[in-house]
């Protein structure tokens, strides 16, 4: 990360922005989940409609937008981690052992087969 710029920065600053304003009242994991969905909505948003190739080539303008709303997730996901206690990074980094156990390499690669549809009728095994 650039500057210092760490998970746990972040996670001190928005803590400290939502108290100033005393925003903890409101930040509950109900509410915080709901604001997160809202936030991820308005990202797809930009991309709705759009084909792949256009999704990938955004002009400097929508890639700007996009990554404000990029932002807004984040910022969301590391308040909910902070309110549940949730370490964000250890929690990814089990996640992605998971992930590797159901999607081996050499079953995985190059399929979009959810694991749990592998060896099913007219999927790959």
């Amino acid at each position: 990360m650039r500057g210092g710029q760490t998970v746990d920065r972040l996670r001190e600053q928005v803590r400290k922005f939502a108290d100033a304003r005393d925003w903890a009242q409101f930040h509950t994991p109900k509410n915080l989940t709901m604001a997160l969905a809202v936030e991820a909505a308005e990202l797809m948003e930009h991309f709705q409609w759009l084909t792949p190739q256009q999704s990938a080539a955004l002009p400097a303008r929508e890639k700007q937008a996009v990554a404000q709303e990029i932002a807004d997730v984040l910022i969301y996901l590391v308040r909910l981690s902070d309110v549940l206690g949730v370490d964000m990074l250890a929690a990814a980094f089990g996640k992605l052992s998971v992930n590797a156990r159901k999607y081996p390499v050499a079953r995985a690669r190059g399929s979009a087969v959810k694991y749990s549809r592998r060896g099913r009728r007219g999927h790959r095994l």
